[in-house]
């Protein structure tokens, strides 16, 4: 296993090189002068100038390019021209808010599309199945922001149920001592259940949002593992040992069909991340999507550059994590790696 894992973690070291070229040479190619934009409509040429001197961008690109690896070597992923701050400082402290938001919502996708998937692949042709397929539909059609909206036309407007979109607390609540940086944790290991259930009701419809996104190709991969499964011999051979329905699915079909669902899960995880972007600015979700959105548009490269490599490093993180899942499930992919 370790070898394996070993094994990843060189093969990731390419990719990431790449990430960090493609992101320098996309974020100088993109339109707009961040010297102009932070000097104003007013400034004067020759105070545009300035700026630009001051921030380097003067220099040739592989000037520009040799100084930003030998900042990134040192931990150095630079300073934000928006909030004056280095951007490792900003996705340190925004991050917690989008992997809790991103995991709460992949929690409650599993929560329905894998036993809606098993139940559509146990009883095919059913009303269930065919809600499976209606659900799965609408939820791969939907876009997500979409989805946001809608929600919270719903059930913040129309009915009152949700609070206001507008972060991770209401403006009433302090936020829990910072442990974890997740708020539902952090309150619990405090003892703290009114910031527990403030937190958790500002992350039900984000969450919720994102789980209607990811639930399609969820519930649809958990079908074809079941069916696939479900007609082998070994199943028609548990059966007839007299083993109970219940048994033969959970211990016997499911472990098996569990590979191609955890690789779909781990897809899914990286889809959710793009769209935590979208579903961010739709309930002003202090996380890093809404900060690289502001530091794009202010045509901000560090931030933007700093954004684009944490998520290729979870990226890389999350399949290491599948390939040592896949081992602990089957010690065959062991014995071949």
């Amino acid at each position: 296993m370790l070898t394996l894992i070993f094994k990843r973690m060189l093969m990731a070291i390419p990719s990431l090189i790449g990430v960090v070229i493609v992101t320098f040479l996309l974020t100088r190619a993109l339109p707009g002068d961040p010297a102009a934009y932070f000097a104003g409509p007013a400034a004067t040429k020759e105070a545009v100038e300035q700026i630009r001197v001051k921030l380097g961008l003067d220099q040739p690109l592989i000037v520009q390019f040799g100084r930003y690896v030998t900042d990134l070597a040192k931990g150095d992923l630079g300073s934000s021209l928006t909030t004056g701050q280095p951007v490792a400082k900003e996705i340190r402290a925004r991050l917690p808010a989008s992997a809790e938001l991103t995991l709460l919502g992949l929690i409650v996708s599993m929560a329905v599309a894998i036993p809606l998937g098993i139940l559509a692949a146990t009883k095919p042709g059913s009303m269930i199945d065919h809600a499976c397929r209606v659900i799965t539909t609408a939820g791969v059609s939907l876009p997500v922001f979409f989805t946001g909206l809608i929600l919270v036309y719903l059930f913040y407007y129309q009915l009152g149920w949700a609070p206001a979109p507008l972060g991770r607390l209401d403006i009433f609540t302090s936020p829990p001592k910072s442990i974890t940086g997740l708020y539902l944790i952090d309150s619990l290991l405090a003892g703290n259940l009114e910031v527990f259930w403030a937190s958790l009701k500002q992350l039900i419809l984000p969450a919720l949002t994102l789980a209607i996104f990811s639930l399609a190709p969820i519930a649809r991969m958990t079908r074809a593992a079941m069916l696939a499964v479900l007609a082998s011999d070994f199943v028609r051979t548990a059966r007839a040992s007299g083993l109970s329905e219940f048994t033969v699915i959970v211990t016997y079909a499911f472990r098996n069909a569990m590979l191609p669902v955890i690789t779909t899960l781990g897809m899914v995880f990286s889809f959710l991340l793009g769209a935590n972007v979208l579903v961010e600015k739709v309930f002003a979700w202090p996380g890093i999507g809404s900060f690289a959105v502001e530091a794009l548009i202010a045509s901000d490269f560090a931030p933007v550059q700093g954004f684009v490599l944490t998520m290729a490093i979870m990226y890389v993180a999350l399949n290491l994590l599948i390939d040592v899942l896949y081992g602990l499930i089957d010690p065959r992919v062991r014995v071949e790696a």
